[in-house]
């Protein structure tokens, strides 16, 4: 912290040079003590913006430090080496300590002077200040946070993690590589005794979940070194040796360095699966019936802060699903019309079925099928990357490439998702699309799916994030599910108004996903608050979207392990658009669509209130600049 001192210390006095080099020197020996006083409080003045500002980032700069220092999990995703040979703590203890760091945190930011902070240096403390208060306020329910769950966790993590994130340019990398491999013993063994405590509390994930981290566990300890007589490589011992043979290291240490992986992967995370695998069977055999959080400790208490939280708004769970069942009907009946371009005989239940089983619909379940997806995904992204500047000053540096989720992982894996690259630059954006059921991904909603995930969603949104400047990187580093995925969404439809969808299923397509997320809203506050079933809500999605039935299946069981989640990308969506349509009124032919966006991504994500108060200023400084311009002509 004392080089944070000092360099505050320095832009003081730097500040104040540059004033009084400003100064021509006969002009302040004729200077009157009144203006000299004057002239003092100025650089007074001047010298409390900069000392409190300069304040500011080095604390949230002192925290995102720490924060890299703690969890080496964190820095690898953030593109840091620091703990790069390790997998970090995963104990309840480390929570308690996590909760104290930010209520400290909390108390320090609580003393800046925020009248001394210029507009942009509030936003921050605002946005970085909204963002421990979510953390301190959620983990008052972190018992109830599931440990395990087939959607994403331990024990996909780790193969995810070494193979996608653990770059390798160095042997010392390569080394830290095989450490994590034989850490993965210790960290396993931290997870299962949160997993027995999480049990002794009543807190299980749904039964029907076991089965599929019981498959996705014993796919990741298949093949070979763990079964010597398979046909197939283990995709870490794959990936390992990938990444040995690009050192080109010399025979004698390269073979060295395969067998430590090799035995390290069946003498340490070989067992380590089996521990975990034993503790998911045994917690199999007990959990109980259930789906909803409503069923936890404190669970309907839990389930309105997971909304506030997600949404970053006040919105109760019914309020929420009535908000949905509007959508619902906003969207059936724009559906309708297009049934009737495309001249449609029957009613919208009837198209749905057709959208659904057509054959013409669908890449065939083949490699040259799964190849054709991901070719016409680079196409439409590609296509749009043309056209961005005309809606975007400010565009993302980093390369955005399109992968198929991998098959250790793809079962259980979402449809499609985005991995943001690091703010060095050294990884690209990858927007992850899932080839597992060729059935569940049809072509009229890859449009859709890759403005999403892609440009101009998530990787403008994310990478332009990342590649701020100026801006603390525990600022940039803030998550609200509602802005983000609510830009994710938003991006879906400005795609229609940027020209694409030409082809009306496609623009069908744009009209399924949004229905998607509106039905996201009556499902995810059903199962949570009405206490669904899982059947109730898979039937719901079923009779009213046009998704394939186990596409439904997977996303209704998404929605249940991570309950108010979904519920975040419609509300957010409609913020957005609401402030764009308002500023549009209020400012007329002054309005600018570039810098409306720009706005809203400049400065990374935050609370919806706060993207509101923005661009509401903007409206007002754009209105009153406008005012003095027709004045002065």
């Amino acid at each position: 912290m004392n080089i944070y001192k000092k360099t505050a210390l320095g832009a003081v006095i730097a500040t104040v040079s540059l004033i009084m080099a400003g100064c021509d020197s006969s002009q302040q020996a004729q200077t009157s003590a009144q203006e000299s006083s004057v002239q003092e409080k100025t650089a007074s003045n001047e010298q409390t913006v900069v000392s409190e500002k300069e304040k500011l980032i080095a604390l949230l700069d002192g925290y995102y430090q720490e924060n890299l220092e703690r969890s080496p999990i964190f820095a690898s995703f953030r593109g840091s080496k620091l703990g790069y040979d390790q997998w970090g703590d995963m104990s309840a203890e480390y929570d308690e300590e996590t909760h104290q760091i930010n209520l400290t945190r909390r108390e320090a930011l609580n003393q800046i002077d925020e009248s001394a902070l210029d507009d942009q240096a509030k936003l921050t403390l605002a946005i970085s200040k909204s963002r421990l208060d979510r953390s301190i306020k959620i983990y008052e329910f972190s018992d109830n946070d599931y440990v395990m769950q087939q959607f994403r966790a331990w024990h996909t993590l780790v193969p995810s993690l070494l193979i996608n994130i653990h770059r390798v340019s160095s042997e010392e990398e390569l080394q830290a590589y095989v450490s994590r491999l034989e850490k993965v013993g210790p960290l396993f063994d931290q997870v299962i005794t949160l997993m027995k405590a999480q049990a002794e509390l009543g807190v299980y994930p749904p039964q029907w979940s076991y089965p599929q981290m019981l498959e996705a566990s014993k796919n990741i300890i298949s093949g070979v070194p763990f079964d010597k007589d398979s046909d197939t490589e283990n995709p870490i011992y794959s990936d390992f040796k990938v990444k040995l043979e690009s050192l080109s290291l010399d025979d004698e240490t390269s073979v060295a360095y395969l067998e430590k992986a090799t035995s390290a992967l069946t003498d340490i995370v070989l067992p380590a699966y089996h521990k975990i695998i034993a503790e998911l069977e045994s917690q199999a055999e007990v959990a109980p019936e259930g789906d909803g959080v409503w069923r936890l400790p404190n669970g309907e208490a839990y389930y309105n802060r997971l909304l506030n939280h997600y949404t970053t708004t006040d919105l109760n769970a019914e309020q929420v699903h009535q908000l949905g069942l509007e959508n619902v009907e906003r969207i059936h009946n724009e559906m309708r019309v297009i049934m009737k371009q495309v001249g449609f005989e029957g009613d919208l239940q009837a198209f749905f079925a057709f959208m659904r089983e057509d054959q013409q619909f669908f890449y065939p379940e083949t490699d040259e099928g799964r190849a054709d997806y991901l070719a016409a995904s680079v196409k439409a992204i590609d296509e749009m990357r043309e056209v961005l500047p005309q809606y975007f000053g400010i565009l993302p540096k980093a390369e955005l490439t399109v992968k198929r989720v991998e098959e250790f992982r793809e079962k259980s894996a979402g449809k499609a998702f985005y991995q943001g690259p690091p703010p060095d630059g050294s990884r690209p954006g990858i927007y992850y699309v899932n080839l597992y059921r060729m059935a569940d991904m049809p072509k009229y909603q890859m449009e859709a799916l890759a403005y999403h995930e892609g440009i101009p969603g998530h990787h403008n949104q994310l990478a332009i994030t990342a590649e701020l400047q100026g801006l603390p990187e525990f600022q940039k580093n803030a998550r609200f599910t509602a802005f983000t995925e609510g830009w994710g969404l938003y991006s879906e439809y400005l795609g229609k108004e940027m020209g694409f969808y030409q082809d009306p299923y496609s623009d069908f397509g744009r009209l399924a996903m949004e229905l998607w997320r509106a039905c996201r809203l009556v499902v995810d506050t059903g199962i949570h608050s009405k206490q669904w079933s899982r059947e109730e809500a898979i039937k719901y999605l079923q009779d009213n979207t046009p998704n394939p039935a186990n596409d439904t299946v997977k996303a209704i069981e998404r929605y249940i392990v991570y309950p108010g989640q979904a519920t975040a990308y419609l509300i957010g969506k409609i913020k957005i658009l609401e402030l764009r349509e308002s500023a549009k009124v209020a400012l007329g032919d002054k309005f600018d669509i570039r810098r409306f966006h720009d706005l809203v991504l400049e400065d990374g994500p935050m609370p919806l209130s706060m993207l509101e108060a923005k661009i509401d200023a903007w409206v007002k400084s754009a209105k009153q600049d406008s005012q003095v311009a027709h004045s002065n002509h």
